[in-house]
């Protein structure tokens, strides 16, 4: 059982599809607690909705002080210089979610991992190197840290990868998206990539996108 606590949102009775959502530095799993109605999902989708909160924990960027935090970040700059052990654990932490949900009846293929900025690396860090076959993986402004560390799981090869971005990205420049997008096509993955003129955060078009995926992928139209 994962030590983290998290917030569950059901769009109807007995969910046969699961989207577990990672958030951001210094953020919770409010934050992503009222997008769920604006996907557009199919009136008859029955999916849970997880949103777990990081644990508290100092971050060296922001002068040691501790806050809801993935991992330790110690520098900003291209390469993003963190704390790989904590990122390591954070992920353990998401696979035992993933695992409960397994318990819980849903098929390893109908569950999607979705993460925003140090969410995303989580989400990427699970996605690919978990054993059983998931629905995908959605990069919200995010990048891919662990790159070099990553044993691929044989099982997520053809996973279906979506990666969001904003051009005016001041946190996570836009560069790092892309560069997502080409360490995963340089590994045999295959993400798609779209941006939107917003900044760190997210917008309308890019929740829409983000239904239409959940929506082809958990097989929901």
């Amino acid at each position: 059982m994962s030590d983290l606590k998290y917030i569950e949102k059901e769009t109807r009775p007995s969910p046969d599809a699961a989207v577990i959502w990672l958030h951001g530095l210094g953020a919770s799993g409010h934050d992503f607690e009222p997008v769920v109605p604006e996907l557009q999902l199919p009136p008859e989708a029955a999916v849970r909705f997880i949103f777990p909160h990081a644990p508290v924990r100092p971050v060296t960027i922001n002068g040691g002080m501790s806050m809801p935090s993935w991992y330790d970040i110690k520098a900003i700059d291209t390469e993003r210089s963190i704390s790989t052990d904590e990122l390591m654990h954070s992920a353990a932490e998401i696979g035992k979610l993933i695992k409960r949900e397994r318990e819980r009846g849903i098929a390893s293929e109908r569950i999607v991992l979705a993460g925003f900025s140090q969410g995303g690396a989580v989400a990427y860090q699970v996605g690919l190197t978990w054993p059983e076959r998931l629905a995908g993986i959605i990069g919200l402004s995010t990048y891919f840290p662990s790159a070099g560390d990553i044993s691929p799981s044989e099982a997520n090869r053809q996973i279906p990868i979506r990666i969001y971005h904003g051009v005016h990205d001041p946190m996570v420049p836009e560069v790092l998206g892309r560069q997502s997008v080409t360490t995963l096509k340089d590994m045999g993955y295959s993400p798609e990539y779209k941006t939107y003129p917003m900044d760190h955060s997210v917008c309308l078009e890019e929740i829409i996108d983000i239904g239409e995926f959940l929506r082809t992928h958990l097989k929901l139209v």
